[in-house]
């Protein structure tokens, strides 16, 4: 069954409904963004969070101390680097990792290929920030690619709408909601149960 993550969570009382409800994966983002948080509110964030369900850090272009302070004071279970890091920082760095990669045409989506990570994130390309524009990019540009579907997490505009219908096309690892399930900017606890529902039961009317 495929995956979720709720990401960019940044009270307490949206962490317990995501892992009440049954999220795989929690995203605190320490980029710049509306959603960033602390290391030190994250850490708080992170006792609600039991130790199935991965705890994931959003960072745009970090440098290693910043990944090594995160990973360890959270604790965090993986780093997620959504900016411009070279295969060489990543690989480099040899820790549980995600590269998001902004898919705009196939050769956005064949860059996966550079990275050696342990998952491949796509998403629509940010519009202030990196990612969390809220907008789908094209599906169907995921089919020039041979990565195992194993190793793929799909983001980028899903709501509990459209998310059952992105699996089917998709058939990634991991779906990744942020926006998609807030209302007026905040994450709304109805829209992430209704989402975590609509992945795990098989969609919503």
């Amino acid at each position: 069954m495929t995956k979720v993550k709720i990401c960019g969570l940044m009270e307490k009382e949206h962490v317990e409904i995501a892992v009440q409800a049954g999220a795989d994966a929690i995203g605190f983002v320490f980029a710049p963004s509306k959603r960033k948080v602390t290391i030190e509110k994250a850490r708080e964030l992170a006792k609600a969070v039991p130790p199935e369900v991965w705890k994931i850090g959003v960072f745009v272009n970090p440098t290693k101390e910043e990944l090594l302070t995160a990973i360890q004071e959270v604790p965090l279970d993986y780093i997620q680097y959504h900016g411009q890091e070279t295969p060489d920082f990543v690989q480099t760095n040899n820790l549980p990792s995600i590269k998001a990669l902004s898919v705009q045409n196939e050769v956005d989506v064949l860059q996966a290929k550079k990275y050696e990570t342990d998952f491949y994130l796509f998403d629509a390309p940010g519009t202030n920030y990196q990612g969390g524009s809220g907008e789908v990019f094209d599906w169907k540009l995921m089919e020039v690619n041979n990565i195992p579907t194993e190793k793929i997490i799909l983001a980028g505009g899903l709501n509990p709408y459209n998310v059952k219908f992105a699996i089917e096309k998709v058939t990634p690892f991991m779906v990744d909601v942020s926006s998609g399930v807030e209302r007026d900017g905040r994450k709304d606890s109805e829209l992430i149960q209704t989402f975590i529902r609509a992945v795990k039961d098989g969609g919503v009317e």
